[in-house]
């Protein structure tokens, strides 16, 4: 805690000299010590004073007091010596002063009971105007305690009211007539003050700002043109119109009875503005005592700005910044002199963080951000779980699926054979009579060249529900006996769709029966794999395990790994468990999950590649010489119509452009393989609870940034960087192949932080 200095001076400089009373002790209590002395009359100091003041005036430097007619003798550089000239004389007068025999028991005290590495605040309390007027940072005293700076203040005081709580600093600041000035500068510095909420007023008329002032602030600004004339201030609000502070005695009363702390004038001659609100027992403020030119102004401002608003006291961040003005004393001499802190001894100065929170209103902030981030949280939440949120999720999920890096070939162990438009016509034109768009014809010899390659599983992807033509007694062989080929046919999803089901051909056993049904979403793009389900009793389609699911076991049963169903009901091929996906994961939350659904993580690859190799069916009949037997041989081989007329094309998460089926099949059999036999990890996701948390926070760091930043623009740049640090870490995860939630958290982050300043600010 600082030290507390009261210099009580009674008297005058012409005749008695002054009664000087010291009081030392600490802010907030009584004097610990208080003893009298005395300064000796000294007339000349007041004439010395005068003169160095009416050569300081005769610069005729451009500054922000009325213009006025002023007879200037000589260069300015006879003008600026003879001013320094001044000065010395009335710095040796103040010395002496100071150094007298009456004075010096004042003297050895403050140097016996104070410390130099204590702050000192030392008051100035004298109602004569000419104390007020000389620089009493001269006093060698200041040169010995650094940390010691002093303020003017009167004998006669008020204790103003408590100032309320409030989040951030709120600035009124006036920028006034400026013809042949710039207090452009000035703004931008107050702009850039953090925790503050700023409004300006720019040439205001006398209403609007007598309007102003009946509003909350901590810190009233001036800049511009202001001048004292016969002990009253007077500030230049327009081009046409000056207010005293007279004229604006109601606001300003009740802009001190709501809390303004502190008034700032960056302006001219400033004392006779200090004398007259002192006067309403305004707790601090910062004046000019001369004409001040627009550059000290400008640097006066920013150093002190900076050092009050980095954390230091009021006292030490005016001492410091006055101080760095006399680099400017080359051009403005005496810049030094002009900066004083007028103070009301009823009163500790804040700080800049007292000023913008209280420890009451910092508990209260942060109780405001956790009530609205568990109540946006739940909102949230809630409306998630009934899936109102799912198609922005979804699509959210696909923009991180064609964002991830493409970093897989096709699949090495699948091949597809495809039956496109052109080989349509060619079964027509060796005269193969076709029921569907294979003929039996066309399959018996593709049959029988595959048997040369040797694949390892070959799977029809093409509905037959009709018998094979009694003159291809081979192909009803081979549909019958070969282990290796799979047919499908299409489920009904229940009892009343039954006469939409497919049934699968007559000759193919129920054990290598399969269903090629998707599950796919509103959005008509299949993202979950459909392993196996329970099909309708009416349903044409008997089977229960899916295409992929059928094709993969047996591939992977030739290779020795068999697929088991877990006591708790889960599927595991090899060492690899199946999670199941219920009702309530991750993005989906109102979603059929009904038989054994997972989550299909689609092979990364690289643009315009396919999934598989493809080999057209006319090539394989014609003995294409590119066709060899390493193309097929150890293989699992799908045959697919891929032709245009053909309706099974389907839009995909990584794709915008439709696939045949046929791919999506192969993408799902490759999903299983690469899980067994690469060990490439599933897709995976949170718990509920988990999620719940994860937004939980997303939603207090809305709050906190709500709560930190209070210019729109700041604010609008943090949420940004929120959110795209967010995106980052879901997309970072989602490369590790884990989906967790994107939109809910993005949607609690903002709406907390609305809320937050809604209520803050409200």
């Amino acid at each position: 805690m600082a030290k507390l200095v009261v210099l009580k001076l009674d008297g005058d400089l012409e005749h008695q000299g002054f009664r000087v009373t010291l009081e030392i002790g600490s802010e907030s209590a009584p004097p610990e010590i208080e003893i009298s002395g005395k300064l000796p009359p000294c007339p000349d100091l007041a004439t010395y004073l005068c003169q160095w003041q009416h050569k300081y005036r005769s610069l005729g430097m451009p500054s922000r007091i009325k213009p006025q007619e002023i007879i200037y003798d000589g260069s300015i550089t006879t003008r600026i010596s003879e001013c320094r000239q001044k000065a010395k004389v009335l710095i040796n007068c103040l010395q002496r002063w100071f150094d007298s025999q009456e004075f010096r028991c004042i003297n050895n005290t403050l140097r016996e009971e104070l410390k130099r590495n204590e702050a000192i605040r030392v008051l100035i309390r004298t109602d004569n105007r000419e104390l007020q007027r000389i620089p009493w940072h001269l006093w060698d005293f200041f040169d010995r305690y650094s940390l010691a700076e002093f303020a003017l203040t009167t004998t006669a005081s008020q204790t103003p009211p408590k100032p309320p709580r409030k989040p951030r600093v709120r600035v009124l600041a006036i920028l006034g007539n400026s013809s042949g000035i710039d207090v452009q500068i000035d703004r931008q510095l107050l702009e850039n003050l953090p925790l503050s909420e700023t409004v300006f007023l720019v040439e205001p008329q006398r209403k609007e700002l007598n309007n102003y002032l009946w509003h909350q602030w901590d810190i009233l600004f001036f800049a511009g043109h202001s001048e004292t004339a016969e002990n009253t201030g007077r500030i230049y609000i327009n081009k046409t119109d000056s207010l005293t502070i007279e004229e604006l005695e109601f606001g300003l009363k009740r802009a001190i009875a709501q809390g303004l702390q502190l008034a700032i004038f960056n302006s001219c001659d400033g004392l006779g503005l200090a004398w007259q609100l002192a006067s309403l027992n305004i707790p601090q403020m910062i004046v000019m005592r001369e004409p001040v030119p627009d550059e000290v102004a400008q640097e006066f401002l920013k150093h002190f700005l900076k050092a009050f608003s980095g954390g230091k006291s009021l006292y030490l961040a005016s001492r410091e910044a006055r101080e760095k003005l006399q680099g400017l004393e080359d051009k403005f001499p005496n810049a030094t002199w002009l900066p004083v802190l007028i103070q009301n001894p009823r009163v500790v100065p804040p700080t800049w963080k007292e000023l913008s929170t209280q420890k009451s209103d910092s508990l209260r902030q942060i109780l405001t951000v956790l009530m609205a981030s568990v109540l946006v949280t739940s909102i949230v939440m809630g409306v998630r779980y009934f899936g109102m949120l799912q198609p922005w999720e979804l699509q959210a999920y696909d923009h991180l699926m064609q964002l991830r890096p493409a970093y897989e070939s096709s699949d090495p162990r699948l091949v597809i054979v495809t039956v496109d438009e052109a080989d349509i016509r060619y079964q027509n034109q060796k005269g193969m009579k076709r029921t569907g768009s294979l003929s039996d014809k066309a399959l018996t010899q593709l049959l029988q060249k595959l048997e040369q390659y040797q694949p390892t599983t070959i799977g029809i992807d093409i509905y037959r529900d009709f018998s094979v033509d009694s003159s291809y007694p081979d192909l009803i062989t081979r549909l019958k006996q070969d282990n290796r080929i799979f047919a499908v046919c299409k489920v009904s999803a229940d009892a009343d769709d039954a006469p939409d089901g497919i049934h699968s051909p007559d000759e193919v056993p129920t054990e290598r029966q399969s269903f090629s049904d998707f599950v796919v979403d509103d959005d008509e793009i299949p993202r979950r794999q459909l392993l196996y389900l329970t099909p309708s009793v009416k349903s044409p389609c008997t089977a229960e395990n899916a295409l992929s699911l059928q094709l993969a076991r047996h591939y992977l049963l030739s290779k020795g790994i068999k697929a088991d169903i877990t006591p708790s009901g889960d599927l595991k091929i090899g060492n690899v468990l199946f999670k199941q996906l219920k009702e309530h994961t991750s993005g989906y939350q109102a979603v059929d999950a009904s038989g054994y659904q997972v989550l299909l993580n689609y092979r990364s690859l690289r643009p315009q590649e396919n999934i598989a190799e493809t080999v057209s069916l006319r090539d394989i009949l014609n003995n294409n010489s590119q066709i060899n037997s390493e193309l097929l041989k150890n293989r699992i081989v799908l045959i697919s119509v891929t032709a245009p007329s053909d309706t099974d094309y389907w839009k995909t998460p990584s794709h915008n452009k439709k696939i045949p089926g046929v791919f999506v099949q192969a993408q799902m059999i490759s999903h299983i393989l690469s899980a067994v036999l690469d060990h490439k990890p599933l897709l995976w996701w949170w718990s509920w609870w988990v999620e719940v948390l994860w937004v939980w926070i997303w939603s207090l760091v809305g709050g906190m940034i709500a709560r930190r930043y209070s210019k729109p623009e700041y604010l609008g740049f943090a949420v940004a960087a929120a959110l795209l640090l967010l995106f980052g870490i879901c997309f970072g995860i989602f490369t590790q192949l884990g989906w967790i939630p994107l939109i809910p958290p993005a949607l609690t982050l903002i709406l907390t932080a609305i809320a937050v300043v809604w209520k803050i600010r409200r």
